[in-house]
């Protein structure tokens, strides 16, 4: 299988006591590839740590998580601006709006993804984007910074099929995870309806883990297990899914 998980925290303290035994079992299921979005700068030595032991296999995004946005939010900013500038990140992120857990810096959140969004445009890289509770809002940015060097992930996407033909047409490819493979997620019965050239995987470890896992720590093996969901929607072969994807992955961050 040739996966690519587009998006995983490895580096978090989640994995602290087995980091390279999870990696070594994604290699096992199959996953090539760890795409590792930023949180915030006291996460940036982790990063840059986990992409020297495994230079080939991990690439680095900067960005300041919307749920860290707080009072020092511009100190914050500046930080992914210089990591922009000094490491080799292939996209910025994650970055977008999050309004589930506290509304209290809803101007900050909106202030931040609007400059991360240029960054990006400046660096001509891909936008990786977080939404929870916010789709209006995240979509009222975007379409207002809409321009053919905008592109990138709607990651976690767990919207309507009417919110992710508006993602896509945003230039956006729609992150799929372990919702797929939730009962209540929803995401199987339209998924099969959007063209598989706008769909890429991720894990989103150590968070969201897939059913049988749910509740569990998430790893980047499960990767394979939401590959075979997404397979079944599309009755497509799972090394098919994993390929196609892959090359979406691909189109998006050009390594």
């Amino acid at each position: 299988m040739n996966l690519t998980d587009t998006h995983t925290h490895l580096y978090s303290e989640a994995f602290d006591h087995d980091r390279d035994e999870a990696i070594r079992r994604a290699f096992e299921a199959g996953v090539q590839r760890f795409f590792l979005p930023a949180i915030d700068a006291s996460h940036i030595s982790a990063m840059q740590d986990l992409h020297q032991k495994y230079p080939e296999n991990t690439f680095l995004m900067a960005g300041l998580h919307p749920t860290h946005v707080k009072a020092n939010y511009l100190d914050e900013l500046k930080r992914v601006s210089e990591m922009l500038e000094t490491d080799k990140c292939v996209g910025v992120g994650e970055t977008g709006i999050d309004l589930y857990w506290d509304k209290t810096f809803l101007k900050e959140q909106q202030a931040a993804f609007r400059y991360q969004i240029q960054l990006a445009k400046k660096h001509r890289l891909p936008i990786v984007i977080h939404c929870r509770d916010a789709f209006d809002e995240v979509f009222e940015v975007m379409a207002s910074e809409k321009s053919d060097d905008l592109w990138g992930i709607f990651h976690c996407f767990t919207g309507s099929y009417a919110q992710a033909q508006t993602a896509i047409s945003l230039g956006l490819k729609l992150g799929i995870g372990g919702v797929v493979t939730f009962k209540n997620g929803k995401l199987d019965q339209f998924l099969h309806q959007i063209p598989i050239e706008h769909i890429v995987l991720e894990t989103d470890s150590p968070y969201l883990a897939p059913a049988p896992h749910r509740g569990q720590r998430n790893e980047s093996a499960y990767l394979k297990i939401i590959c075979e969901r997404v397979a079944a929607c599309y009755g497509l072969m799972p090394k098919e899914v994993a390929e196609i994807t892959t090359q979406n992955a691909k189109a998006v961050f050009r390594f």
